[in-house]
């Protein structure tokens, strides 16, 4: 019996033919005998190149597919057209250190996982204060409605079994994606964790 699990990664994007390759060679170097991966790349009808630097990734990396919008519909519609075309065990939505995020996941104890900025690994990167405040306050309001006690409702960071991001419901087109995914999420009354990232 086959015991390797498989990571479907989200990569919305939205004119980023300058960063897009290294991007994806990052994310190509986690992978391990125990993870394989799926890189869907999500094109929001850039106006620069990436739809061709896309392609062309996708033509030299069999991980690697590409879906496109006709036109521009924001972060959250890219995420959603993502999800769903996803087979993964496991959705992520970014490019960190999927391992060290996956292993709550993987050792059966969450069901999705945030990273945060804020909780305290030994270093962290010292971010401006009035985007910190302003994230603080938006968390908290959302903690307030959720009943979760999360640290980064904003972060970029998640992880979550395919089972439950396929089962969610999800509407928002921009960036509102991030409060209505944590709330979804909480009335699912799923196991969440969140793990320190820089």
């Amino acid at each position: 019996m086959n015991s390797r699990k498989k990571l479907s990664l989200i990569i919305p994007c939205y004119n980023e033919e300058r960063t897009l390759a290294h991007c994806i060679k990052r994310v190509l170097a986690i992978a391990t005998a125990d993870l394989e991966l799926e890189l869907i790349i999500v094109d929001d009808c850039s106006a620069d190149n990436s739809l061709a630097v896309a392609r062309e990734l996708a033509k030299h990396h069999p991980e690697v597919s590409v879906l496109q919008h006709d036109k521009n519909r924001g972060k959250g519609a890219a995420l959603r057209t993502g999800f769903a075309h996803a087979t993964g065990d496991f959705v992520s939505i970014q490019d960190a250190d999927m391992e060290y995020l996956l292993q709550p996941i993987l050792d059966g104890r969450a069901d999705v996982v945030f990273g945060s900025r804020y909780l305290r690994p030994d270093t962290r990167r010292v971010l401006y204060f009035w985007h910190t405040w302003m994230n603080r306050m938006l968390t908290r309001a959302s903690n307030m409605f959720t009943n979760l006690d999360i640290t980064d409702m904003e972060t970029c960071y998640k992880v979550f079994r395919r089972e439950i991001i396929q089962g969610i419901d999800l509407k928002e087109d921009r960036f509102g994606f991030e409060p209505e995914v944590t709330a979804k999420v909480s009335q699912t009354r799923c196991r969440v964790y969140e793990c320190a990232i820089s």
